[in-house]
């Protein structure tokens, strides 16, 4: 890249000895020279050529001096790196033109090999600048970028460093999060545009600063529904605990959304949300246009099926019992083994419930009652009848008692 530097002196020969001195490294290329006989004409050079990346100027000059150049310079916030000429015995103009702004200087009269060493290292200098300014500004579009999928601290962490995790395609450990609202597309159908909007907006900017306060990934918005990751990009040991954590504050924050609509006169309905946890393939996938930051494997299409199941279960949150064992902590009503669409195997599903839930009353009746219904034991029925008529409002008791009353038994359940 050739360097554009724009000299100013008053001087005659000037003009000649530079670019008699300079003459092979402007035929090279690697410099080109703009010349001014003093501050107002280098004011006018700079505004008439763009580009220029240096000023060499002597300090004593008709019209305007080097130093009112230098402080014009720096009102006018021209990010112009400059190098002042000046008489050796000179130290107080030379350290004023430092304090506005200058970079280097170099003393009358002009000792050529020191003011092209000077030359070289203030160009090396103004290019370290440029390097900054273009990774600051990479960082802070990457980092506008990432906010969208990641939460604030991981998108900071890969905007500023983008080796720090690797983001091509991996196999790991992960946890899958789906979120659903229960006939939502029916609801858009009888909303206005002025009114579905802001619905929408609100709700889904609610869960995704929950999502983003457990330190997940958003790998996927469409509609309604959120895609969520944990433990990718970054390594989160205790991703399997996030997930939990998260999809009972999203069921928290969905519920007292939805109550919200309903005084609106919005019907809007319950949120599902699956969880499960084992190896996926993630990383960026897509063309040389549109990337997605995503996730592929088994354990994405079971988080999506478990989301899907609470429609018939009557849950709202449905956990694998590979994130039940690991998160030894957390709580979790059985639900029974699923037999997922697609599947040829069972899968133990859990309902998790607030610490708070443990020790409740209902929790021990319906625990009694699925013992039962576990064990093929004929009082199930019973069981599962009492515990409904005590608690109505338990969709997933009362799924269990309408099996039973069909003539079913045990745990297995096969989805529709």
């Amino acid at each position: 890249m050739t360097a554009r530097i724009l000299v100013v002196d008053d001087e005659p020969d000037v003009e000649a000895l530079v670019l008699q001195k300079f003459r092979h490294r402007i035929r090279d290329g690697a410099l080109t020279f703009l010349f001014a006989r003093d501050g107002v004409e280098a004011l006018t050079a700079l505004r008439e050529n763009g580009g220029v990346d240096l000023v060499v100027t002597d300090i004593n000059m008709p019209r305007m001096d080097g130093l009112t150049l230098l402080q014009k310079l720096q009102e006018g916030e021209k990010n112009v790196s400059t190098i002042v000429v000046s008489a050796y015995g000179d130290m107080a103009n030379i350290r004023t033109a430092m304090n506005r702004g200058a970079f280097d200087f170099v003393t009358k009269p002009i000792d050529f090999l020191d003011l092209e060493t000077t030359i070289s290292k203030t160009l090396k200098h103004i290019e370290f600048l440029r390097d900054a300014r273009r990774r600051q500004a990479e960082a802070e579009r990457a980092h506008a970028s990432l906010s969208r999928y990641f939460s604030p601290n991981l998108a900071q962490r890969l905007a500023s460093d983008c080796d720090a995790i690797d983001l091509r395609g991996q196999r790991r450990e992960i946890a899958a999060l789906f979120t659903d609202i229960t006939s939502f597309t029916a609801l858009v159908e009888t909303l206005e545009p002025e009114v579905l909007g802001p619905l929408l907006n609100q709700y889904l900017t609610g869960m995704t600063d929950i999502v983003f306060a457990h330190d997940g990934t958003v790998a996927k918005i469409v509609g309604d529904a959120l895609h969520v990751l944990f433990g990718a990009p970054g390594e989160q040991p205790d991703h399997a605990a996030r997930a939990v954590a998260c999809a009972l504050t999203l069921d928290e924050y969905a519920e007292v959304f939805r109550e919200r609509c309903r005084e609106k006169g919005i019907a809007l309905g319950t949120t599902r949300i699956g969880v499960h946890a084992g190896p996926a393939i993630v990383g960026n996938f897509g063309g040389g246009r549109f990337f997605d930051y995503t996730a592929y494997g088994d354990t994405i299409n079971i988080a999506a099926r478990l989301e899907e199941a609470n429609k018939q279960l009557g849950t709202r949150i449905c956990v694998s019992a590979g994130i039940a064992e690991k998160v030894p902590k957390s709580f979790g009503r059985p639900v029974g083994d699923l037999m997922l669409r697609g599947k040829t195997e069972a899968l133990r599903v859990f309902e998790p419930v607030r610490p708070e839930q443990a020790d409740d009353p209902g929790t021990a009746s319906y625990l009694n009652a699925f013992a039962k219904l576990k064990a093929s034991d004929p009082g199930a029925l019973a069981a599962f009848a009492a515990h409904v008529g005590k608690q109505p409002a338990d969709r997933l008791a009362s799924f269990h008692l309408k099996r039973l009353l069909n003539g079913n038994s045990g745990i297995r359940i096969v989805m529709d």
